[in-house]
């Protein structure tokens, strides 16, 4: 389960960045929110044995451009969502919704 958010308009973010800050800046807004991300969710994350909390990873690729942030256990959908026998428990949405305010501002923060 992942959560992604895009934005168009990259090639002119990137032209700004350029004159405005390094690529480097960029690297380090995307690593540092993933990480915050990731800790949110295992803050968030219902507990049980624990071992849904503890699937909980982050991945940075594209070159330090994107970042992945989510649980890997095969369950975790059923815990997020609920089930026609178990009410929902969301942790990642709740985790993506208050990080995603924070990314902007970060990104935005880099433009000025």
């Amino acid at each position: 389960m992942k959560a992604n958010l895009s934005f168009k308009g990259i090639d002119q973010l990137v032209k700004h960045l350029d004159k405005a800050a390094t690529l480097q800046d960029v690297k380090h807004v995307v690593k540092s929110n993933t990480a915050d991300m990731t800790a949110k969710m295992q803050k968030l994350s219902p507990v049980d044995t624990g071992n849904m909390k503890r699937s909980i990873k982050m991945e940075i690729t594209d070159g330090g451009f994107s970042g992945e942030a989510g649980p890997h256990t095969d369950y975790s959908a059923y815990v997020e969502y609920g089930t026609r026998f178990q009410a929902a428990q969301p942790f990642v949405k709740p985790a993506f919704d208050v990080q995603k305010g924070v990314f902007i501002n970060d990104l935005e923060r880099l433009l000025k």
